[in-house]
C-alpha cells in the first residue's frame, strides 16, 4: 500500500506539473515522462540535486521561495478543509467513542457469562464424579476441614475496605484499591485460585464501587464552589476509572456553569457603555474558555477527540458570547451608524478572545464572521449619515472658497486639515467639501475591524458612492442642471445652492479635485498595510508593501477622477453653449459668417471673430480665477481651459449643418470668408499655445478643420494655399488682438517655456498646414 501510495502521490505531482506547464507535451511523449517518476527506484534527492546543479543562486533563492509559497497555500488551504468538516469529524469521533464503550461493554458481559458457564461446567462434572456416599462424605469433610486461604480473606474484606475510602472522600486510595481489585481478580481467574461465585462477588463489587465513586466525583464537578484543582482532581480520577467521554463533559460543563454564574452580575442596560459591557463579558468567556482549554490540555492532552470537542464547546460558548455582544451593545450602535463604537466593541472582543491562540484555539475568524453583520450595518449607516450631512450643507453653501475650520472630533484630536496632517493652509474648500472632508477623516480614525474583517474593499466602494453623490449635487449647482432635473417626472433631487458666477463654478472643480486627487486617498491610505502594526515597524515588509500597492485603492482613485471629470465636463459644456447659442436659441457660429463676405466686408482690418475673441476673453478670466484656487494644483487648471476649448472646437467640428452651408450652401466660401476661417483657427491655436493648455488632439482637429474648409474652397476653381497670406501676417494679427484684450505687451514670437507640457505643441505655419491638407 505504501508503494502505492507513493505511486499515486508522484503521479499526481507530476500531473499537475504538466497541466501547469500547459499543452506543450501531451499523448506518448508525456506519458514517458510520467513513467520516469513512477518506478520504484525514484529517488527524489538524488532528482532534485541533479537539477539544481544547473542552477544559480539567484534561480535558487527564486525557487526556494517559490515553494515556500506553495507550503503557506497548502497548510492555509488544508486549515480551511479541517475547518469546513470539523462538525463531521468531531460527530465520527464522538460515535466511534460510544461504539469503543459499547464493545467494552458487550466484552465484558462475555466474560461474565463464560465465567459462569465454566462454573456451572465445573460443578456437573465434580457432581458425576462422586458416586459413592463414602467419597461424598470424603469429600464434605476434606471441604470443611480446609480453611480459608488469604485471597479469599482479602476478597471478603475488600467491599468493606473501599467503602471506607469512598466514605473518607480517599480517592486516590480508592483508586489504588480498584487497580489492585482488578489485578487480583485477573490472576483468581487465570490461576483459579477463587471459586467461580468469590470471582463473581469480587467483580461486582469493584464495578459497584466504581459506579459509586464515579457518581460523587460528578456531583462534586458540578458544584460552583469546587475550585480549580478539586475539579482538576476529580476529572482526572473520572478518567482514571474508564470513563474518559464523561470526565471531559463534566469538564467543560462545570466551567460553562461558573461563567453563566460570575455573569449573574452583570446587568446591561440601555445606558451602558457598550464597551465597558463588551469587556466585561470579554473577560468572563474567553477567561472560561482558557480555564477550560489548560484543565483540558493538562488532564487528557492532546487526544484529538477531546480536543475536537473542547473547539466545538469553545466555538458554541463565541457564539453565544457575540449573540449578547450584538443585542446589548452593536444592534443600538450600528443602527445608528456608530462605526467607531461598533469598531471599539469588535475591537475589546478581538483582544480578548487572541489570547485563546497561545492555548491552540483560533476562534477569531468565528466572531469576526458573526460580528460582520453588524458592523456592515453600521458601515452603511455611517456612510449614509455623511451624505444626508453634506447634501444638507450643499443647500446652503455659498460656494466660497476658506481655510478649513478647527473643530474637535470624537477622539478628541483637532480636525483641521491643517494641524497634524501635513497640509498646508493653501489647499482651501467650501463649507460642504470641509464637513464631507472632516467626516470622511473622522471616518478613518479606526479601520483596524474593518481590515481584519475584509471589509477594506467594501469601505472603498462605499465611500466612492458616497463621494460620486457629493460631485452630482456639485453638478446640480451649475446653472441651468435643476430646471432639467426638475422637468424630469419622478425626480427626487436635494436641494443644491445654484452656483451663479465663474468663480464660484470653479470652486465646485476646486472641491471636487482637491478631494479627489489628494484627501480621500490619503484617508484611505489607513486602510493599506503599510499602516499596521507590524509593517511599520519591519523596514523590508513596508518596503515590500510599497512596491506593491493594493491595485484596488489605484483603481479606486482613478473611478474618483472619472467621477470628477463628469463635472468638469458638464462645466466646459455650460460654458460652451453659452458661447455657441443665444438666449433665443440662435448660434454665434454660423456658415454665413464666412461665406457672405466676400463682396460685402472691407477687409481693410482683420480680426478673429467675436465669439471666438469671447472664448479667449473667458478663458483668461477663468486662468486668472484658478491661480488663485489651483495653488499647487496647476495642471487641473490647465486640462480644464484645455477641455474647455476643445469642447468648443469638436461642436463646429461635428456641426453637421455648419458643413453643409460651407460645402454645399447656396453660394461657395470665398477667399475672404477662408481667410477669416482660417484666422480664426490660427487664432485657437495662437492663445491656446501661449497659455500651454494647447493639446495634441485639440491641435490635430484644428488641423482637420482647416483642411476641410480648404476642401470646399478648392470649388472656386483658385489655390487656397497660394491666395491664402504668409504665416507671419496670421501671428501678427493674433498677437495684436491678445494685445488689444488683455492690454499686456506684445511678446516675441515664440519666446514660451520649452519644458511646459504644451510648449512643443505651437502654431503650424501655413505651409504644415498645406503640407497636411495634401496629404
Amino acid at each position: 500500500m505504501a508503494s502505492a501510495k507513493t505511486s499515486r502521490s508522484r503521479g499526481s505531482m507530476v500531473s499537475g506539473k504538466a497541466v501547469n506547464g500547459g499543452a506543450l507535451e501531451n499523448g506518448p511523449q508525456l506519458e514517458e515522462k510520467l513513467n520516469f517518476f513512477m518506478i520504484d527506484s525514484f529517488d527524489a534527492d538524488v532528482y532534485v540535486q541533479s537539477k539544481c546543479h544547473s542552477l544559480n543562486e539567484k534561480e535558487i533563492r527564486q525557487l526556494c521561495s517559490s515553494l515556500l509559497d506553495l507550503k503557506k497555500a497548502s497548510a492555509e488551504e488544508m486549515r480551511r478543509s479541517v475547518y469546513a468538516n470539523y462538525t463531521a469529524f468531531i460527530r465520527t469521533s464522538k460515535e466511534i467513542s460510544d461504539l469503543e464503550g459499547e464493545l467494552l461493554s458487550i466484552r465484558n458481559l462475555l466474560s461474565t457469562q463464560a465465567a459462569l458457564i465454566h462454573g456451572l461446567a465445573e460443578g456437573v462434572n465434580i457432581n458425576s464424579l462422586s458416586t459413592t456416599e463414602g467419597s461424598k462424605a470424603r469429600g464434605v469433610s476434606s471441604y470443611e476441614d480446609n480453611e480459608p486461604s488469604d485471597i479469599d480473606k482479602w476478597s471478603a474484606e475488600f467491599p468493606d475496605l473501599v467503602d471506607v475510602l469512598l466514605a473518607e472522600r480517599r480517592v486516590d486510595e480508592a483508586l489504588d484499591a480498584f487497580d489492585e481489585g482488578e489485578r487480583v481478580a485477573a490472576e483468581a481467574k487465570e490461576k483459579k485460585t477463587l471459586s467461580p461465585a468469590v470471582l463473581k462477588s469480587l467483580q461486582t463489587a469493584i464495578t459497584e464501587r466504581k459506579q459509586k465513586l464515579a457518581d460523587q466525583l460528578s456531583e462534586a464537578a458540578c458544584q460552583p464552589s469546587t475550585r480549580s484543582g478539586e475539579l482538576r482532581a476529580a476529572v482526572s480520577a473520572l478518567k482514571r476509572l474508564g470513563d474518559g467521554p464523561r470526565a471531559h463533559s463534566l469538564l467543560l460543563n462545570a466551567h460553562y456553569q461558573r461563567f453563566q454564574y460570575n455573569m449573574l452580575s452583570l446587568r446591561p442596560s440601555s445606558t451602558s457603555y457598550g464597551g465597558a459591557y463588551t469587556a466585561a463579558l470579554s473577560q468572563l468567556v474567553f477567561s472560561a474558555i482558557a480555564q477550560a482549554a489548560s484543565d483540558s490540555l493538562a488532564v487528557f492532552g492532546k487526544e484529538p477527540v477531546y480536543a475536537s470537542e473542547l473547539v466545538m464547546w469553545a466555538t458554541k460558548q463565541t457564539e453565544a458570547f457575540a449573540f449578547l455582544v450584538k443585542r446589548h451593545a452593536l444592534a443600538s450602535s450600528a443602527a445608528a451608524g456608530g462605526l467607531r463604537a461598533a469598531a471599539e466593541c469588535v475591537q475589546i472582543a478581538l483582544g480578548h478572545c487572541s489570547l485563546l491562540e497561545a492555548r491552540g484555539l483560533a476562534i477569531c475568524p468565528v466572531l469576526l464572521k458573526l460580528f460582520r453583520p453588524s458592523v456592515e450595518q453600521a458601515l452603511v449607516a455611517n456612510l449614509k449619515r455623511i451624505e444626508e450631512s453634506t447634501a444638507a450643507l450643499a443647500a446652503a453653501d455659498d460656494w466660497i472658497l476658506s481655510n478649513p475650520p478647527t473643530v474637535t472630533r470624537h477622539s478628541g484630536r483637532s480636525s483641521a486639515m491643517s494641524v497634524g496632517s501635513g497640509m498646508s493652509s493653501q489647499h482651501k474648500l467650501s463649507s460642504s467639501a470641509h464637513r464631507f472632508n472632516s467626516m470622511v477623516q473622522d471616518f478613518f480614525e479606526d479601520v483596524g475591524p474593518l481590515l481584519s474583517m475584509q471589509l477594506g474593499g467594501q469601505t472603498l466602494e462605499g465611500l466612492f458612492q458616497v463621494f460620486n453623490s457629493y460631485i452630482n449635487m456639485l453638478i446640480k449647482a451649475l446653472p441651468g442642471s435643476m430646471e432639467e432635473e426638475g422637468n424630469m417626472e419622478g425626480s427626487t433631487n436635494k436641494i443644491v445652492r445654484i452656483a451663479e458666477t465663474e468663480a464660484q463654478q470653479i470652486a465646485l472643480l476646486a472641491n471636487a479635485s482637491l478631494l479627489a486627487d489628494e484627501l480621500l486617498p490619503r484617508a484611505a491610505m489607513k486602510l493599506s498595510p503599510l499602516n499596521q502594526a507590524g509593517v511599520k515597524d519591519d523596514p523590508r515588509k513596508r518596503a515590500s508593501e510599497r512596491q506593491n500597492r493594493h491595485p484596488e485603492q489605484r483603481e479606486w482613485k482613478r473611478r474618483l477622477q472619472r467621477s470628477v471629470d463628469s463635472l468638469r465636463d458638464s462645466f466646459c459644456r455650460l460654458h460652451a453653449l453659452d458661447l455657441i447659442f443665444t438666449e433665443d436659441g440662435d448660434t454665434h457660429l454660423r456658415a454665413d459668417m464666412y461665406i457672405n463676405m466676400d463682396g460685402n466686408v472691407d477687409p481693410s482690418e482683420w480680426f478673429p471673430s467675436p465669439i471666438f475673441q469671447e472664448l479667449f476673453s473667458k478663458l483668461n478670466i477663468m486662468a486668472s480665477i484658478a491661480v488663485d484656487m489651483f495653488v499647487g494644483r496647476e495642471r487641473f487648471a490647465t486640462l480644464l481651459l484645455m477641455r474647455l476649448t476643445e469642447t468648443v472646437i469638436l461642436w463646429l467640428s461635428d456641426e453637421q449643418s455648419f458643413w453643409d452651408d460651407i460645402e454645399e450652401g447656396p453660394r461657395p466660401l470665398g477667399l475672404l470668408g477662408l481667410q477669416q476661417f482660417y484666422l480664426d483657427m490660427k487664432f485657437v491655436i495662437y492663445f491656446s499655445s501661449q497659455g500651454r493648455y494647447l493639446s495634441r488632439h485639440l491641435n490635430q482637429v484644428i488641423n482637420d478643420i482647416i483642411s476641410r474648409a480648404m476642401s470646399a474652397f478648392n470649388i472656386t476653381g483658385m489655390d487656397p494655399y497660394s491666395e491664402l497670406p504668409e504665416d507671419d501676417w496670421f501671428i501678427d494679427i493674433c498677437q495684436e488682438t491678445v494685445e488689444r484684450l488683455t492690454g499686456k505687451a506684445k511678446t516675441i514670437n515664440g519666446d514660451r517655456d520649452l519644458n511646459s507640457p504644451t510648449a512643443s505643441v505651437s502654431a503650424h505655419s501655413v505651409s504644415s498646414i498645406r503640407s497636411h491638407g495634401s496629404s
